[in-house]
């Protein structure tokens, strides 16, 4: 049985805008022994889409048009979230992915501005994501809000005026109707709801 998610919260870098919404963890979220087509049918039933299936990505980035939930179904990685490689080592959490984990990665929302100070809402976009290493032919299924465009790779390396672009687009998408592990009701809606209302 999946447990309530685990919530990371980054603030901007000067490379990486991240988000007001915290990254969200699901702890054995899949069923025992999954495979890609059960991952698929299980998370597909909340109306997150697969975009592909995956292994191990190491170069940093972050997403401008799309949320992202990664389902792990074989071996295990530990992740590095909220700071691209231009960035300090301060700042930016490992966390470590195995069989049965689902992480969703957000992007900005835009319905409520006047509720966030608008310098920290023009900085706002994807968190960055990358995996720093991994073991037993780690491999996950990409899924992502039905209704979605194609995802589009930000390496975390752009000037001021081109994550300032990105951060723009972020803002016209929306929170996902549905939690892509509990589906309708979820805490996924209220959480990030919550969120932008802080």
């Amino acid at each position: 049985m999946p447990s309530v998610p685990e919530e990371y919260y980054f603030d901007p870098t000067p490379f990486v805008p991240n988000s007001p919404f915290p990254v969200l963890i699901y702890r054995s979220a899949l069923p025992t022994n999954p495979t890609a087509q059960m991952t698929r049918e299980c998370l597909e039933a909340n109306q997150w889409i697969q975009g592909g299936v995956f292994k191990t990505y190491r170069a940093h980035h972050f997403h401008s048009v799309t949320h992202e939930c990664y389902a792990v179904f074989r071996g295990s990685s530990k992740v590095l979230l909220g700071r691209g490689p231009l960035d300090s080592l301060e700042g930016g959490a490992e966390v470590d992915l195995r069989v049965g984990d689902a992480i969703v990665l957000p992007v900005s929302e835009p319905r409520l501005p006047s509720l966030r100070h608008q310098s920290n809402a023009e900085m706002q976009a994807g968190v960055a994501h990358c995996s720093l290493s991994s073991e037993g032919d780690y491999e996950y299924v990409g899924l992502y809000p039905k209704g979605s465009p194609h995802w589009d790779n930000n390496f975390c390396k752009a000037g001021g005026e081109e994550t300032q672009e990105k951060a723009s687009i972020a803002r016209s998408v929306p929170i996902p109707e549905e939690d892509p592990v509990f589906g309708a009701g979820g805490p996924l809606v209220d959480i990030w709801r919550r969120a932008i209302a802080k």
